[in-house]
């Protein structure tokens, strides 16, 4: 969502990290490309001359003290990452839980932006802190709307309450306030109430979606909005702050390919935070919006903890402590070992959105690296591995030519490609020992890093090493080669 615009941050600062000392002039001139970069991803015109004075006003008062330091460039970006981190909303907000449950939320937007797909969204992400949540199906009017709420909270394997079909038949406020009854009676501790949305704002919309809430009266009002549709999020979220009313913001899409300074905007304009963000198609692409990681990707600073964080949660327990006593003990990472990663990291998601999230991913050689990576790359892969026996898992040194060609025929493989994996897999036990021995990846845990060659570039189907080129026997002719 933010490449475009972290790229330009990138470009305006590049020119200042060369100076030794900062003047007045040069806050001028980076500060104007970070408006224009600003300005050209629909971040709204007042805001970003408010958070430009804030910038300049903050480096300018400390100049002096500034250019007394090590490195001057680093204090005037230390200054706009504490902004950029304010006007995302400043720290993560969670759920508040009522004190009597159930605690109810609300979900408010315009229809298209994808409450329904949220709402299960949302329900699993609770599902998994230990609540027990239930979702009602209060949009009564687009068509299909419940029986697409059914599909997707069978999906997550949360129940959905639906007493009315919908597509116009029902009355949405008495179905909320059933749900809510509903749930105290069968123990749910979270109720999770899908509303109606229209393409526009209008009056019905309102006039509904405010009896919906004074019926239930929510603990949580969420507004959800699409990330991509620009200066119109801003608008929309104006007017049901000022009709509905809403505690916080979710963002869906923010995978999607758009400018995206709405996020931006929406915050300062509201005074509300962004409290959750959909990064992808799946179940499992929704977290909490931590502003001051987003505001590090902006800046290329990446987001480690974030990857620390899913590398975590996609290796359960017992593979991970295997893994650190091998790598105490020093024994060599196995295929088996690699086996394990390659799922976990299917579990992870897409290779170019984790990589994404490391320092510099925005920068020219390591985007167009990114944008070239096949995902499909890691089934091919597992697919290879899962060909071989325990033993060549094992000790792939026993791989020889009719080893090779047996793995590449039940992986429906080439052997190039057999050869190539083996290849990268020992140059990675290399890599595997270095981490052992005390590099890595800062704030990943321990025993995970990247799966075995993943950083190595990879050869295409057909394509054969190299080969070193043979030597001639005569001296003069070899000197002559050589020369």
């Amino acid at each position: 969502m933010f490449d475009s615009l972290s790229s330009k941050f990138s470009k305006a600062f590049s020119g200042l990290r060369s100076k030794g000392r900062i003047k007045s002039g040069d806050i001028d001139e980076v500060t104007e490309e970070i408006r224009l970069a600003l300005l050209d991803s629909d971040v709204a015109l007042e805001v970003v001359e408010s958070f430009i004075d804030k910038i300049k006003d903050r480096s300018l008062g400390k100049l002096e003290e500034v250019n007394k330091g090590i490195n001057p460039s680093q204090a005037i970006f230390n200054i706009i990452n504490e902004e950029l981190t304010t006007i995302l909303g400043g720290s993560a907000r969670r759920i508040r839980l009522a004190k009597k449950p159930p605690t109810v939320i609300m979900l408010a937007g315009l229809q298209g932006a994808g409450k329904t797909t949220l709402a299960a969204k949302l329900a699993l992400y609770l599902k998994k802190q230990g609540n027990t949540p239930l979702l009602v199906a209060s949009d009564l009017q687009r068509p299909n709307a419940v029986t697409q709420l059914q599909q997707v909270g069978a999906g997550v394997n949360v129940p959905v309450f639906a007493p009315q079909p919908g597509n116009g038949v029902g009355d949405p406020v008495a179905v909320a306030k059933a749900g809510i009854k509903f749930a105290i009676e069968k123990m749910y501790n979270i109720v999770i109430v899908d509303t109606a949305g229209r393409l526009g704002v209008d009056q019905d919309l309102m006039q509904e979606a405010m009896r919906i809430r004074d019926a239930v009266n929510p603990d949580e009002i969420l507004f959800v909005v699409d990330a991509m549709i620009g200066q119109d999020a801003v608008r929309t979220a104006q007017a049901f702050l000022d009709g509905v009313g809403f505690d916080g913001i979710v963002l869906t899409k923010l995978d999607g390919d758009a400018r995206g300074g709405a996020a931006l905007s929406i915050v300062a304009k509201t005074e509300r935070p962004i409290m959750f963000a959909s990064t992808g198609e799946k179940s499992e692409d929704f977290d909490l919006f931590y502003p001051d990681r987003m505001a590090s990707r902006i800046l290329g600073l990446g987001d480690i903890q974030t990857l620390a964080e899913q590398a975590k949660s996609a290796m359960d327990s017992q593979t991970t402590d295997k893994l650190e006593k091998k790598f105490a003990s020093g024994e060599d990472f196995t295929l088996d070992d690699f086996l394990s990663q390659l799922e976990a990291m299917k579990k992870m998601g897409s290779m170019s959105k984790l990589l994404g999230m490391l320092p510099g991913a925005n920068s020219g050689a390591m985007k167009k690296q990114l944008e070239s990576i096949d995902d499909n790359e890691l089934v091919r892969t597992q697919s290879i591995v899962q060909s071989m026996t325990p033993l060549e898992r094992h000790d792939p040194k026993v791989l020889n030519g009719s080893r090779r060609a047996r793995i590449a025929k039940g992986s429906g493989r080439q052997v190039s490609e057999v050869n190539n994996l083996v290849d990268r897999f020992a140059q990675a036990q290399k890599m595997m020992k270095q981490m052992r021995n005390g590099g890595g990846i800062p704030g990943a845990p321990k025993g995970m890093g990247l799966p075995a060659g993943m950083g190595l570039p990879a050869q295409k189907p057909g394509q054969t090493p190299a080969k070193k080129k043979s030597r001639s026997g005569n001296p003069a002719k070899r000197a002559a080669e050589e020369g």
